[in-house]
């Protein structure tokens, strides 16, 4: 595992390589803390990248280490304090930052698996969707940067790291004076190139090894679409306009959000997400973005003909009445009842549906230990001070050892639902809701029958969550419901020595 990549040379770091004398060795505990058990590599700095053990929480960490300290490694330092302030899934943690004066070194989060300059190297380009999905990512985290008001300044394929749980995280923050927002998104715009070519089209990478990106006599870069078969249209623009320095970026939460929504997009319809949602600034220049305006106020021309001609049809068809007519017949009282020419009762609106601790319960499949039975009342009891906690895990999907936990919502008796919404204290929890017609049992046994035989609810399954609230729709008007299970299925990264859990706080159901 790459624990820290190659990219852009900072200013401090120009000078050439270091730790020349005085290199660290196997065994040796720095700060009284941090144990050092294997050199993994250098960056392209010339620092070298340990993988350690913090000997007093008991968990991997990995040791960037510089010598000497002192002013050369006071780029290093500052940034990984900064980093420190940002916590996010997407962030590799920085827990510490130490100057000894004869070297510095940073201690942070260990990450199991490897970066998107090895996956590319030894599988070859992504598919369209997996390039997606991981700029999507690190978008995501440059948002979180940058709504802090810092820039990360070295986004590059040897610092996005894909950990074997799939989580995929940027590390090795590295901006100087040089660094700004619009680097880093452009450099959003070199992974997805990267991911789908398996060339670099930045030129300041100095001394990599990536393989330059293809261009023609003039120096203007192919498009991916150009070099490889199967790359949609609508991914290919948005690669060429984040490379394009004549094309203004947008902010980075509005390129997470596009991502998001091409991310989210099944396989059928990943050919029909487009166009642009943001809307970059352009100078005169490219002809390409013009055209996409010019398309788009074609496109409304001719949906509004089409509509004013249906609408002439509609008011002029068979004598009956125009949609005019009848709104003001029906004005001030209840809808008209069409087969009698009563007024029909109005439907009855949802309502919050009142929810005791006794109403609720702790799904946890045989393979889990049950022991939280008693804090689902914490969901449920409109204390914003207290919440369910799951246990810490290794991984994202419970430690591998089950499928998932829940809440089981028994609301008495049928009832019409709306909607279920989901309060949690972080972002990142993958659920999705589930409905049964009864509770098999409070037991081990009864758990495992609720999570095999509880229908899930559409497409209820949030995928990908950005935020801290989840509401669920997908419920029928004409079906009443008893048994809810709310069920997570994947865990954000919080920390700690089992570094992933998830806080449910609060949970309401609307209906009547």
């Amino acid at each position: 595992m790459t624990q820290v990549g190659e990219g852009h040379e900072t200013a401090a770091e120009a000078d050439g390589p270091v730790m020349t004398f005085g290199a660290p060795t196997v065994g040796e505990i720095l700060a009284e803390r941090y144990q050092l058990e294997e050199h993994v590599n250098n960056d392209s700095a010339g620092r070298q990248v340990w993988r350690g053990i913090d000997v007093i929480l008991r968990r991997p960490v990995a040791v960037v280490l510089r010598h000497p300290g002192g002013d050369s490694a006071a780029e290093m330092l500052e940034a990984a304090v900064d980093a420190s302030r940002v916590i996010h899934p997407n962030l590799v943690g920085v827990y510490d930052a130490i100057d000894e004066g004869q070297r510095a070194y940073v201690v942070r989060e260990w990450v199991e698996g490897q970066s998107l300059r090895e996956m590319v190297t030894e599988q070859g380009p992504l598919d369209p969707a997996r390039a997606t999905g991981i700029a999507h990512s690190i978008a995501d985290a440059l948002a979180a940067v940058h709504a802090t008001g810092m820039v990360h300044g070295n986004v590059h394929p040897g610092t996005t790291l894909i950990g074997d749980d799939g989580r995929v995280v940027l590390a090795d923050a590295r901006a100087d004076s040089g660094d700004d927002v619009e680097s880093d998104i452009r450099a959003v715009g070199g992974i997805l190139y990267f991911a789908l070519t398996g060339r670099w089209p930045h030129a300041e990478v100095g001394g990599s090894t990536l393989p330059d990106a293809v261009r023609d006599a003039a120096g203007t870069l192919a498009t991916p679409r150009q070099i490889r078969a199967g790359v949609p249209a609508y991914l290919d623009d948005l690669t060429m306009d984040l490379l394009d320095k004549r094309v203004q970026t947008p902010e980075s939460d509005a390129l997470a959000a596009e991502l998001g929504r091409l991310d989210s997009a099944s396989d059928d319809d990943y050919e029909d997400v487009g166009p642009l949602r943001f809307a970059p600034s352009t100078s005169p220049e490219p002809g390409r973005n013009n055209n996409k305006i010019i398309f788009g106020i074609a496109t409304l021309a001719v949906i509004a003909i089409i509509g004013l001609v249906f609408g002439i049809r509609a008011i002029t068809s068979s004598g009956k009445p125009s949609p005019t007519d009848t709104t003001q017949a029906n004005a001030g009282g209840a809808p008209a009842d069409t087969t009698t020419g009563s007024a029909a009762a109005p439907a009855p609106q949802p309502t919050k549906i009142a929810l005791t601790g006794k109403m609720v319960r702790i799904v946890d499949p045989p393979d889990g230990s049950r022991s939280q039975q008693g804090d689902a009342a914490y969901t449920v009891d409109s204390d914003p001070d207290t919440s369910w906690q799951t246990q810490g895990y290794n991984t994202a999907t419970f430690g591998n050892i089950k499928k998932g936990m829940g809440v089981l919502i028994n609301l008495g008796s049928p009832h019409s639902v709306s909607d279920v919404r989901v309060e949690t204290a972080e972002s990142g929890v993958v659920m999705d809701v589930r409905v049964g017609s009864t509770d098999p049992g409070d037991s081990s046994t009864g758990d495992g029958k609720i999570v095999d035989t509880y229908k899930r609810l559409g497409d209820s399954d949030n995928s990908d969550p950005s935020g801290t609230t989840q509401i669920f729709s997908a419920f029928d008007p004409d079906q009443k419901y008893q048994y809810i299970l709310v069920f997570i299925t994947k865990l954000p990264f919080t920390g700690g020595a089992h570094p992933y859990s998830a806080s449910v706080d609060s949970i309401q159901v609307d209906g009547n």
